[in-house]
C-alpha cells in the first residue's frame, strides 16, 4: 500500500526510484574483559585499527575532491586530525590497560567526547560532533571487522533515491551524481549543509520527514517531490504515472527559464534591472551563470573556514575564487572578505563573545589577524586574473577600518611582487553597509571607495533591535520599516 509523508523541501524536481537506505549509526559494542597478558597486544590492535581508518579516510577523501572538489573534500582533514590526537589516544589506551577491549574503550572515550562537545559553548566546536560520529563509526566498523564499504559508494548509473536520518557533511560531498538521483532525510533544514549541497548539484531533496527511515527496509520504490516536500512509499502505477507527467510539465518550464534566462531584464514600466547572483559554495556559480545571472553580487567567503580543522592556505583559496570568477567568463563578482567571529575560525585561543552578532568578527577579526587577511587578500589578487573581482569588506563601521583594509592590501600586493606572482592591481574595493553607524557614515567613506552594498538583513536586525533568526520575532522583522527605509535612502 502506498504512503505518502510530507517533509520540508529543499531541492526542487521530482523523481522516482528504488531506495537506497543509509544506516550511518555507531554499532553496538560488548563489554569485553582481557587479561593482562594480552593488554599489549590488545593496544597493538588499538593503533592498526587507527591507521586503517585513516588508510579509508584518504580514499574517501580523493573520491570526494573528484565529486565535490578541493575545498569541500576539505572538511575530511578534520577527521583525520582527531585519529592523531594524542588525547584520545592516551585516554583510550588508559582504558586499555585497565583490562577493557579495544573497541569498548574507543567506544566509550568517543561517546565522551561527542558528549562534551555537543555541549560546547563554541559554536565551530559543536559542529564538530558529525565529524565524530563518522569517526566514532569508522574505527569501530575496524576493531569489529565489519565489512569494509562506503555507506555512499555506488556504481554508477543505480539511480538510486538516498534515504537516511541525515547526513554529515563528509558523507554529502561523497555522493556521486550519477549514482544518486535525490535525498531524503528524517531531519535537517531547508539551510541546512545536505540542502545547500543538494540545490548546488541539482539533486531534488527533501528534509524533515521524521520517520522515513523506520518506515523502510530499502527493497521499497519511492517518488520523491522536492518542489512541494513529499515522499511517496511503494506508489502505485497511477502515481508513478501522475509524478512522470508532472515531471516532464516542470522540465518545460525548465527549459523555458533557461531560454528566458539570457533576455533582459526589464521591468513593465521600462526600467532595467541587474541580476546578480549570491554564491555560498563555488559548485553554485556554473547553476547561476547558466540561469542567466550577470554576476556576483555577494560571493561569502565562510565556506573556507566553518568546519575545518585548520585554515586554508592561500592556494586552496585562489582556487576556489578562481572556480567562481572563470564560471562568471568576465562578468562582475563581488567577493566579500571573511564575515566570521573567532568562534567559527579553526584556530583556537579566541574567548566566546557573548553576543557573536556584535562581537569580534567580520571586519574587526580581520584587522586583529593581519596575517590570517592577508592570506585571503593574497588569493583574491591572484583570482582577479582571472575575471572583473571586487572585493568588499563587511561590517565597516569607521573610514578608519577601510584604510587599514587597504593598508594591508597593499602589503599583500607586495608580498606577491616579492615572489614574483602576478596579479592584478587596482581592484575596485566596497563595504557592505548593514549598521546605522555605516548608513549614516557613507559621506565620510565615499572618497575611498569605489562601491556600497547594503545589507538589508543586518541593517533591519541592528535599526530594530530585532533578532533576525528569532522566530517570536518574526512578524517584528520589517524591512519596510520607516527607520530602515530612511538610513537605505
Amino acid at each position: 500500500m502506498a504512503k505518502g509523508l510530507a517533509g520540508m523541501p529543499a531541492s526542487p524536481g521530482i523523481v522516482d526510484g528504488p531506495v537506497h537506505l543509509l544506516r550511518w549509526e555507531v554499532p553496538d559494542v560488548r563489554h569485553r574483559i582481557i587479561p593482562d597478558e594480552a593488554i599489549a597486544s590488545e593496544v597493538d590492535r588499538f593503533h592498526a585499527s587507527l591507521e586503517q581508518a585513516k588508510k579509508r579516510l584518504h580514499q574517501v577523501r580523493a573520491r570526494a575532491e573528484k565529486h565535490a572538489g578541493p575545498e569541500e573534500a576539505a572538511i575530511f582533514d578534520v577527521q583525520l586530525s582527531i585519529l592523531e590526537d594524542g588525547e584520545l589516544v592516551r585516554q583510550v589506551e588508559e582504558l586499555i590497560h585497565q583490562n577493557l577491549g579495544a573497541e569498548k574503550a574507543f567506544d566509550l572515550v568517543l561517546f565522551e567526547w561527542r558528549q562534551q562537545f555537543a555541549g560546547h559553548s563554541r559554536p565551530l566546536l559543536r559542529e564538530r560532533v558529525g565529524d565524530l560520529i563518522d569517526v566514532h563509526i569508522r574505527v569501530l566498523s575496524v576493531l569489529l571487522g565489519l565489512p569494509d564499504h562506503d555507506p555512499v559508494d555506488l556504481p554508477k548509473g543505480s539511480n538510486k533515491i538516498l534515504v537516511t536520518h541525515d547526513l554529515t557533511p563528509s558523507l554529502t560531498v561523497q555522493l556521486d551524481r550519477d549514482a544518486i538521483i535525490g535525498i531524503a532525510t528524517d531531519a535537517g533544514t531547508r539551510t541546512s549543509h545536505v540542502a545547500i549541497l543538494a540545490r548546488s548539484l541539482g539533486l531534488p531533496a527533501v528534509v524533515g520527514l521524521r520517520e522515513a527511515t523506520e518506515l523502510l527496509n530499502g527493497n521499497e520504490h519511492v517518488i520523491l517531490d522536492g518542489t512541494s516536500g513529499v515522499l511517496i512509499i511503494n506508489p502505485t502505477a497511477g502515481q508513478i504515472r501522475i509524478y512522470r507527467e508532472r515531471r516532464a510539465v516542470e522540465a518545460l518550464e525548465d527549459k523555458e527559464l533557461q531560454a528566458l534566462a539570457a533576455a533582459d531584464s526589464v521591468t513593465l514600466d521600462g526600467h532595467w534591472v541587474t541580476l546578480r547572483a549570491n554564491v555560498d559554495l563555488p559548485e553554485e556559480a556554473e547553476f547561476a551563470a547558466r540561469s542567466g545571472a550577470e554576476g556576483v553580487g555577494l560571493m561569502r567567503t565562510e565556506f573556507l573556514v566553518v568546519g575545518r580543522a585548520t585554515m586554508p592556505d592561500e592556494e586552496e583559496q585562489y582556487r576556489a575564487y578562481r572556480h567562481v570568477v572563470e564560471a562568471f567568463g568576465g562578468r562582475p563578482v563581488v567577493i566579500r572578505t571573511f564575515d566570521v567571529g573567532g568562534d567559527k575560525l579553526p584556530v583556537g585561543g579566541y574567548p566566546t563573545d557573548p553576543n557573536p552578532f556584535l562581537g569580534w568578527r567580520a571586519i574587526r577579526m580581520c584587522l586583529d589577524e593581519p596575517e590570517l587577511f592577508k592570506t585571503q587578500l593574497r588569493a583574491l589578487l591572484r583570482a582577479a586574473m582571472h575575471g572583473d573581482v571586487r572585493i568588499m569588506f563587511p561590517l565597516v563601521i569607521t573610514l578608519d577600518e577601510v584604510k587599514q583594509a587597504k593598508h594591508l592590501l597593499n602589503e599583500a600586493a607586495g608580498e606577491l611582487d616579492a615572489r614574483g606572482v602576478p596579479y592584478r592591481h587596482d581592484l575596485p574595493l566596497g563595504v557592505m553597509v548593514e549598521t546605522p553607524a555605516a548608513a549614516l557614515s557613507v559621506h565620510t567613506l565615499v572618497d575611498d571607495v569605489s562601491f556600497f552594498s547594503i545589507g538589508t538583513n543586518d541593517l533591519v536586525q541592528y535599526t530594530l533591535a530585532v533578532d533576525r533568526g528569532s522566530a517570536n520575532l518574526a512578524s517584528r522583522f520589517t524591512p519596510l520599516h520607516p527607520a530602515v527605509l530612511t538610513l537605505i535612502k
